[in-house]
């Protein structure tokens, strides 16, 4: 279980760019992120999505998605995000807890939209669009960091 790629945004609607790393601010976010803000809300503090749940979009409706289109923060490998909700887990050595699901919203039906509809998209992506979490301590992520989930 591990850190494929990071993404932010510096503006809302901008262009996402990868990073090596992300410095991670408990309460506050990403710096540099668009969500980026004193006393965020949790939900608004980062997100994450599984590389296989982008995979099996793109086999099932024969799309050629790449992760930074859905606009997530943090791309995992290995690990079911869904299983995550209500509970801390660490990103590298920073603690998080899984708040809610982060189903696809009309944006992201409109990104992705082509071959289907933004409905269609939403509806494909339901309950695989990743994870809204809380930063609970501060400091570095890179990629290639584990996920550890305590038992």
């Amino acid at each position: 279980m591990r850190i494929l790629a990071l993404y932010t945004a510096s503006q809302s609607r901008g262009p996402v760019e990868n990073q090596p790393a992300v410095q991670l601010r408990a309460g506050c976010g990403i710096v540099g992120d668009r969500h980026y803000r004193r006393n965020a809300k949790p939900e608004e503090q980062i997100t994450l999505i599984e590389a296989e749940a982008i995979d099996s979009f793109n086999r099932e409706y024969q799309q050629q998605v790449v992760p930074s289109t859905l606009r997530r923060n943090v791309l995992t490998k290995g690990v079911d995000l869904n299983a995550l909700e209500g509970r801390e887990f660490q990103l590298g050595n920073i603690r998080l807890r899984g708040i809610e699901l982060c189903e696809p919203c009309s944006v992201v039906g409109h990104l992705l939209a082509g071959d289907l509809t933004p409905k269609q998209v939403i509806n494909a992506l339901l309950g695989r669009g990743g994870l809204r979490c809380e930063i609970l301590s501060s400091g570095v992520v890179r990629v290639g960091d584990n996920i550890e989930i305590p038992d």
